[in-house]
C-alpha cells in the first residue's frame, strides 16, 4: 500500500540512483591506473526525470500522454573530462573523491525523505 505513494517512490529512485553513481565511481577508483580507461558517471538525478521536450508535465505510465519508453539512469563515460594521463585515462581521484561525498549526501537525503514521510503516516494513522 505504502509502496504506491508518489513520494516513496522518489525516495526509492533516488537511493537506486545514488547506489548507480556509487558503483560507476567505485569502477573509476579500481581502474585509475588502467591504460586508456575513461572515467564514467550518471546524469543528474534531475536530468534523469525530465522530458525532452522540458515541458512541465511528467508521464509515469505507458497510458499517459507523451509518455516515453522509461526513466532510467544510465552510465555513460564522461565527456568533459579536461586531463588525461599520458597513458589516456581520465580518472582523477581528486574529483572521484568529491563525486563519493555527494553520492553520500544524496543517500543521505533519500533516507531522510523516506523516514520523514513513515513518520507524517504514522502520525496522521494516530501511531507513533
Amino acid at each position: 500500500m505504502f509502496e504506491k505513494l508518489e513520494i516513496m517512490q522518489i525516495a526509492q529512485a533516488m537511493a537506486s540512483h545514488a547506489a548507480l553513481r556509487q558503483s560507476a565511481v567505485t569502477q573509476n577508483i579500481a581502474n585509475a591506473d588502467t591504460p586508456g580507461y575513461k572515467a564514467k558517471d550518471v546524469s543528474s538525478f534531475a536530468e534523469t526525470y525530465e522530458t525532452e521536450d522540458r515541458s512541465p508535465l511528467r508521464a509515469t505510465r505507458a497510458g499517459h500522454i507523451g509518455a516515453r519508453d522509461s526513466f532510467a539512469a544510465r552510465v555513460t563515460e564522461q565527456t568533459d573530462t579536461a586531463a588525461t594521463s599520458p597513458n589516456g585515462n581520465s580518472v582523477s581521484l581528486e574529483d572521484e573523491m568529491v563525486k563519493g561525498a555527494d553520492i553520500k549526501r544524496q543517500h543521505d537525503l533519500a533516507l531522510t525523505i523516506y523516514k520523514t514521510s513513515l513518520g507524517i503516516l504514522r502520525t496522521s494513522l494516530g501511531r507513533s
